[in-house]
């Protein structure tokens, strides 16, 4: 799977998580050099806090467009640290 972002795979791997139709990418596969960590946090009930971050490539940016879980409950332990995008912001594809 890539994701990709103004034109830019920003995440790329073959050993992503699908949970609730989003595609996880591990940490490893992201570009941090496309990611800034952003203030906002929110809650899901199974999954535990999540964390979010801004996606900028060139002089593009977009505001929470990914979020990972770095201390996930239980029940969503095989995404710790992993990373999804909303599928509105950032493409998300088969490669």
């Amino acid at each position: 799977m890539k994701a990709v972002f103004n034109g830019t795979i920003i995440a790329e791997s073959e050993q992503t998580q699908v949970v609730e139709g989003n595609h996880y990418f591990p940490p490893a596969s992201l570009k941090m050099e496309y990611f800034l960590p952003s203030d906002r946090h929110t809650t899901c009930p199974w999954k535990g806090e999540a964390s979010y971050y801004h996606i900028r490539v060139g002089n593009v940016e977009k505001q929470n467009a990914a979020w990972s879980y770095p201390q996930p409950k239980e029940a969503a332990r095989q995404i710790s640290g992993y990373v999804a995008f909303y599928p509105h912001l950032v493409q998300v594809v088969e490669d």
